[in-house]
């Protein structure tokens, strides 16, 4: 996936100053390795951090920077990682990147792992040093075939040049890396679950507390950040907080700039990245140029399967966290999906759903029946065969199986589409209810504790 841009918004060339992530990429999609990405001021932020920064100065930074994650949690980073023990007794500690990318819809991680992997690296140099952790994993997606061959180059590069190893930079600290792969999960994007495959053992997320980051892998102090979240430190660390604040668009809460996407049928499907704050509509008239001819934008999800469906309507709402509660979902991934007129709803939820069940690790009761019952009573409506009661019973499930219902947030993101596209477009769901015949039992259906 090459980062593409359309129309008026593509006058603005990409600089450091205003695509810290992006501002490195080659026009011709190949990779930035360790020469070049040196000649373009890579390693110039860890070079900074070893040098002149205290470690616990890095933290604050990336604190009063206001960096967030962004694998679709959007927990503050800086936070996260002032959760590491102080106490330098605990020197085992570790550092790892979900780069487990299975969100459907969803590639930015992808992108930035095939095309600038010594970009992810100096970001996991960096954040290592800030949290004394001597060891670090990339937990990369397994069909992300090319992105392991790139960054394992990356890596010995790095090793090569005193990068990474013993005594990097003169400082005496020590970091390993290297780069696993996983057995291809989508749960494993859940960080405990992510650790228990690293450690050999089935992907099932952990009950928290303990946090991962007193006890995780291993039992070890850890920290689990996303790809694209490591990758926004070394310009952070380079360019300072107010920099960085000053990226991101009047009104928006968040800050600093964000890898977006649309895909479906418009007219320029793509990635790039753009300040948050920025509209919807911007994103999908300017860079994905609107719907193809022939077709009409029906809905569209902001972030990935496990967000909401919104209308057309919806399209002014500004790219960020709380830009797009306020219509009624979440952000994700940030990667949007437009659904144009020809797509029944209930065909494509029974798709979505039926994904989801089969990607639940299994582990609690909710999610483990719950989702399998929706698939079910979708297909009965797709087919036409729906019972009166059936869509009721769909809203039930939503709520049963929403937030804090659940052991993990795997259900309530399964379910949030399903119920958003119930709100929107019942009528598609109504038409599958089949007429009862005289004297017919109906079928059974699942008992929807507190529906």
């Amino acid at each position: 996936m090459t980062l593409t841009s359309f129309g008026p918004a593509n006058r603005i060339a990409r600089s450091a100053e205003t695509h810290p992530l992006t501002w490195r990429l080659r026009d011709d999609g190949e990779p930035v390795w360790l020469d070049e990405y040196q000649a373009k001021d890579g390693y110039a932020a860890a070079r900074k951090a070893f040098a002149d920064m205290a470690q616990d100065d890095i933290v604050q930074t990336v604190k009063d920077a206001g960096l967030k994650g962004r694998g679709g949690a959007g927990f503050p980073t800086g936070v996260k990682w002032g959760l590491m023990p102080k106490d330098e007794s605990m020197n085992i500690r570790y550092l790892l990147c979900n780069a487990d990318e299975m969100e459907p819809n969803t590639w930015k991680d992808r992108m930035l792992m095939e095309q600038l992997p010594h970009l992810l690296i100096e970001g996991m140099l960096i954040s290592a040093r800030a949290l004394k952790t001597y060891r670090g994993y990339i937990f990369l997606r397994g069909e992300y075939t090319t992105a392991a061959v790139h960054l394992r180059r990356a890596v010995e590069e790095a090793k090569a040049a005193g990068l990474l190893g013993k005594n990097i930079l003169g400082s005496g600290f020590d970091f390993e890396l290297f780069v696993h792969t996983g057995a291809g999960r989508y749960i494993c994007g859940e960080e405990t679950a992510l650790i228990n495959s690293l450690e050999g053992r089935r992907a099932n997320p952990r009950s928290k507390p303990p946090f991962p980051a007193a006890v995780g892998v291993w039992g070890k102090p850890t920290c689990v950040n996303n790809v694209e979240t490591l990758c926004n430190v070394p310009a952070i660390i380079g360019n300072g907080v107010d920099w960085y604040k000053s990226l991101a668009r009047e009104g928006s809460e968040d800050h600093g700039t964000k890898l977006m996407g649309f895909s479906g049928k418009v007219k320029n499907p793509g990635l790039w990245e753009l300040p948050f704050g920025v509209t919807a509509r911007e994103l999908f008239e300017d860079y994905a140029g609107g719907m193809r001819d022939g077709f009409k934008l029906k809905c569209w999800q902001p972030g990935g399967a496990g967000t909401g469906f919104l209308l057309p309507e919806h399209l002014d709402a500004q790219m960020y966290a709380g830009g797009i509660g306020k219509v009624g979902t979440r952000m994700g991934t940030g990667l949007a999906m437009a659904v144009d007129d020809s797509v029944n709803m209930v065909s494509l939820l029974r798709n979505m759903e039926q994904f989801f069940a089969r990607e639940s690790c299994g582990f609690c009761t909710p999610c483990r029946d719950g989702l399998p019952w929706s698939v079910k009573l979708l297909m009965a409506l797709e087919k036409g065969e729906g019972q009166p009661g059936d869509i009721e019973t769909l809203l039930g499930l939503v709520g049963f199986l929403g937030p804090g219902k659940t052991f993990c947030a795997h259900a309530p993101g399964a379910v949030e589409p399903l119920g958003s596209a119930i709100k929107y477009f019942r009528p598609e769901f109504e038409a599958g209810i089949a007429q009862a015949k005289p004297g017919a039992v109906p079928l059974a259906r699942p008992i929807v504790i507190g529906a």
